[in-house]
This record gives C-alpha cells, structure tokens and sequence, in this order.
C-alpha cells in the first residue's frame, strides 16, 4: 500500500512518519553523510517539511515504512529554487504545473530483492499522483549514483544545467515531464508497478 498524504506531522504524531523520518536520518545522515537537520537525535526533517508538502509513503501490511518520496509544489520554498538555483542553466522551472520530487528513501531494512520493487512503486504512485493534479513535470536534484536510477526508469527527464561537485560528489538539476505517455514509457521500461493508493481523504488521520 502506498498512502499520499498533504501535510508534514511532527515527531510523535503519527507512527509511520516517525518511522520514515527515521529512516531518512539513517539514509541521509548515517550512511550518506549529509549535513542536514536531526530533531532529537533521530528524525531527519528540515524546513521543507511543511504543511503544503505531499508524501508518497509505501508501507507492508504492519504500516512500517518501507519507502518514501516528498513532493514539494514549485510555487512554495523548495530545495532547487532556494538553494541550489545555480544547477540550472537558466532560471528555476516554477508553476502550478511543476513540483519538486526530494528525499527518495528506500528503509534499510528491505533485502536486496525489495529494494527495486518499492523503488518502481513509488514511481508508479508519484506518476498517478501527477496525473490526477493535472502535474506536467518533476524538478529534482541527483548525485552520480541517483542519477542513474532516474534515468532507468524511462521517463522523458532532460538535464536543467551542467552537474558540478557538492559535498564530493558530481550533482545536477532535472527536468522529469509527464504526460500521458509516461505510463507506457514505464511499462516499456519494466518500471512501471501499480499499488493501492490511500490518499488522505480516505484516512482518518488527524494533524497533532
């Protein structure tokens, strides 16, 4: 199952955020070595998570977190038009029509044979997420190694500039497009995998 949810919640408010702030600070902060906030020493959350940002949440039939990618619209503060702009060549891409996809974290806890399973879903879910809010395109930033996986996946992406060294490593801007093609780019690609949608209508889930 896969739960899109609008709206951060704070640490202690809802068991499967905790569970996917924890594992961000265990992705990004453990094994990554990014410099980026830790509240109490073990959620990764910064001032992108806010109370316009969208989840994509894949959980197992226990409600663990298994994986996640936060959406950000472009009209609102977001990581490439507010801190790393100078990726793009021209200016930012912003518009109603243009979000920002950040944060795809994969739980450390999923085997090796997991991993690119809930990696396809999640995609899945934030093209069907698009589709249905009338969403033209994905901006986002990818180091060398995630770069490979978004190109992969066979989705119409183009880069926004040339890539340059941040924090060691070679990192540029994209420009994800979806249309109506893109199901079908995903299904030649082997990538595309649909899973239940709960969407936050359909929670009772009340913001603490």
């Amino acid at each position: 199952m896969i739960q899109i949810i609008e709206g951060a919640q704070r640490p202690g408010c809802d068991p499967v955020f905790d569970a996917m702030f924890r594992d961000r600070k265990r992705v990004f902060v453990d094994f990554r070595k990014w410099d980026v906030p830790v509240i109490d020493g073990q959620y990764e959350i910064d001032q992108f998570d806010g109370p316009r940002t969208v989840y994509c949440i894949s959980t197992d039939e226990r409600g663990s977190h298994r994986g996640s990618i936060r959406l950000i619209p472009t009209n609102e503060p977001h990581i490439l038009g507010d801190i790393f702009p100078d990726l793009c060549e021209g200016q930012v891409p912003t518009g109603a029509d243009i979000w920002e996809l950040t944060r795809g974290c994969l739980s450390p806890s999923l085997r090796a044979s997991e991993r690119r399973l809930v990696r396809n879903a999640l995609t899945t879910a934030v093209v069907e997420y698009a589709r249905l809010r009338r969403i033209n395109a994905y901006t986002c930033i990818a180091d060398s190694g995630w770069l490979s996986q978004v190109l992969a996946l066979g989705w119409d992406c183009r880069p926004l500039g040339l890539p340059r060294k941040l924090d060691r490593t070679m990192t540029g801007a994209l420009l994800i497009e979806i249309s109506a093609r893109t199901p079908d780019l995903l299904r030649d690609a082997g990538t595309w995998v649909p899973s239940r949608l709960v969407m936050l209508d359909d929670l009772d889930a009340a913001h603490c």
